[in-house]
């Protein structure tokens, strides 16, 4: 399973470079995303326009919960980097506990600020 960060999606939305990769995981059924991400995207849709892009790319995604033992495992990352001085902020935190979670591979932009989170398969775009 791969899940999408938000920024690889705000640069799906873009017509970016991480557009083809979104669409081809999209085709295959092998993408979803958090709901972090998707509460960052409709926070991010300032227009009506940005409102009906961000609606019918979330119709497209599976978007996984942070239930009880993805927020165990997000608080346990942030404790971790915290105390080594490798903080990478609570909605990252977040993410990273639901993907560790459902055992996928996130789908980010950022590898280097989810490559500190052990455990957690990481994936670049573009």
């Amino acid at each position: 399973m791969i899940i999408a960060d938000t920024d690889v999606l705000v640069d799906f939305l873009r017509g970016g470079g991480a557009a083809q990769r979104v669409e081809l995981e999209i085709s295959t059924g092998a993408l979803r995303t958090t709901v972090v991400a998707a509460f960052e995207l409709w926070q991010g849709a300032r227009t009506v326009r940005a409102e009906q892009d961000v609606r019918t790319l979330l119709d497209a995604l599976e978007i996984l919960p942070l239930d009880a033992r993805a927020a165990e495992l997000a608080g346990g990352v942030r404790r971790l980097l915290l105390g080594r001085g490798a903080d990478i902020g609570v909605a990252d935190s977040l993410v990273a506990g639901i993907c560790l979670r459902q055992n996928g591979t996130l789908l980010t932009r950022n590898r280097e600020h989810f490559e500190r989170v052990e455990g957690l398969r990481v994936s670049g775009s573009t």
